[in-house]
């Protein structure tokens, strides 16, 4: 079993880069299904997700070429011929859901596993299978896998012809999975469709623009109402995903623990301004320089505590919930964490606890009394933002400290120890 081995109270400094975004890079791949001819993707990061959606474009028979190297994904969808996702890639996976409107639009039908992923929360799919319904769809659950059909197609073949319905669908909470996979349904529905409520996530615009370069005729995206006017193919195109905004967010708080100076190139303060903002209420000395550096100085002074309430965006995102509190479990006074998006976001609280953080869970809050320091300990990566946190861990602690379980690191993380390295972490990988 591999593990990270991590000789912790290393000062760091030097540069950087952030690969592309995981959650934009597997967005963009469902959506390529859509296209009528290849499409390239380049800036994809070379992780466990994107190799694991490459495969579930794979079992629908498409073209995919990944050369990791050089972060360039070829996509030929033009030979898809199957409407089925299988269980055994899409359990590993949430984001594998996302094939489902591309698959229903194009198609007609799609039967796809219910999904898996890191164990952080409920996260039920069913705002996605109402807005099909909204775009003229029938859908069911059987022996673990969804079953959706455009109504006058379910007796029909594949490429029968039968469209989605333009519609408006009002989302009872505005969850970025199901604006992205609506929003890819109603790009070849019949008229006009508006998606009220909508996530408004950087990569969901990423994923906007992307469809935009293949055709596709959306207005608003990054707002609350997304408009989308329905047509009748779209392209092949060439696109180059966005950085990595939580992996960006995970090397400025590695910087706040143990840097003099970090210089995070490739990451962009707009998409995690909250989040810096934040930092520089504690007292961290970070700031934009240009549109895609990051500098962070960690302050010889006393830092300060601060209350954090996860939302989705643009509020604090509860991606980077796990990574600040390693931060606040080291500064002294008390610091509260409110999580409102995901119910067992807090699962690392005990592993941290393991290493001498005091965290005493009441609900959805985390209450933190900051410690003096932490001290080594064998630990788990739960699941992929956790994991990240007990590297970072880690890293602040006294003596050494062991990851294990990091496959879901290295689900979203690419290159995650050598970039640590590189800045002077004493970080190996061992099997």
């Amino acid at each position: 079993m591999k593990k990270y081995i991590i000789r912790g109270n290393k000062t760091l400094s030097g540069n950087v880069r952030i690969s592309g975004a995981k959650n934009s890079a597997l967005k963009l791949m469902a959506a390529s299904i859509l296209a009528n001819s290849k499409v390239t993707l380049q800036n994809v990061p070379d992780i466990e997700d994107v190799n694991t959606m490459a495969e579930v474009l794979k079992t629908l028979n498409a073209k995919v070429v990944f050369k990791p190297q050089k972060n360039r994904l070829e996509i030929d969808p033009s030979s898809i011929n199957s409407f089925e996702a299988p269980y055994e890639l899409v359990r590993k996976m949430r984001a594998s859901v996302l094939v489902a409107g591309p698959l229903l639009s194009k198609f007609g039908r799609v039967k796809i596993a219910i999904p898996g992923g890191c164990n952080i929360g409920a996260r039920q799919i069913d705002l996605h299978l109402k807005g099909f319904e909204n775009l003229g769809a029938e859908n069911y659950v059987e022996h673990g896998y969804i079953n959706c059909a455009v109504k006058s197609d379910k007796a029909k073949v594949i490429n029968s012809g039968s469209k989605l319905k333009g519609s408006i669908i009002n989302l009872d909470f505005p969850s970025r999975g199901a604006t992205e996979n609506l929003m890819m349904a109603a790009c070849m529905a019949e008229g006009k469709t508006v998606i009220n409520n909508a996530a408004r996530e950087t990569e969901t615009v990423d994923l906007a623009n992307f469809l935009i370069s293949m055709g596709a005729q959306i207005d608003r995206a990054g707002t609350d109402c997304i408009e989308i006017n329905g047509v009748k193919t779209l392209k092949g195109t060439e696109y180059r995903i966005m950085p990595d905004s939580i992996e960006a967010g995970t090397f400025i708080i590695a910087a706040s623990l143990c840097g003099s100076k970090v210089v995070i190139e490739n990451a962009i303060w707009k998409n995690i301004e909250i989040f810096c903002l934040k930092l520089k209420e504690v007292g961290i000395d970070i700031e934009s320089r240009g549109d895609n550096t990051i500098v962070v100085r960690r302050l010889a002074n006393t830092l300060n505590t601060v209350y954090i309430s996860t939302l989705p965006y643009p509020g604090f995102p509860t991606d980077l919930q796990p990574i600040i509190a390693v931060l606040l479990s080291v500064i002294p006074g008390i610091s509260i964490i409110t999580e409102n998006v995901f119910e067992n976001r807090f699962m690392y609280v005990d592993e941290l606890n393991r290493m001498g953080a005091n965290i005493k869970i009441d609900g959805h809050h985390a209450v933190i009394k900051g410690v003096k320091n932490l001290s080594g300990a064998p630990v788990k990566a739960f699941d992929l933002r956790a994991g990240a946190a007990m590297v970072l861990a880690g890293l602040a602690a006294d003596g050494i400290t062991e990851v294990s379980d990091i496959h879901h690191i290295q689900r979203g993380y690419e290159n995650f120890e050598s970039k640590l390295a590189g800045l002077g972490a004493d970080i190996s990988l061992v099997t």
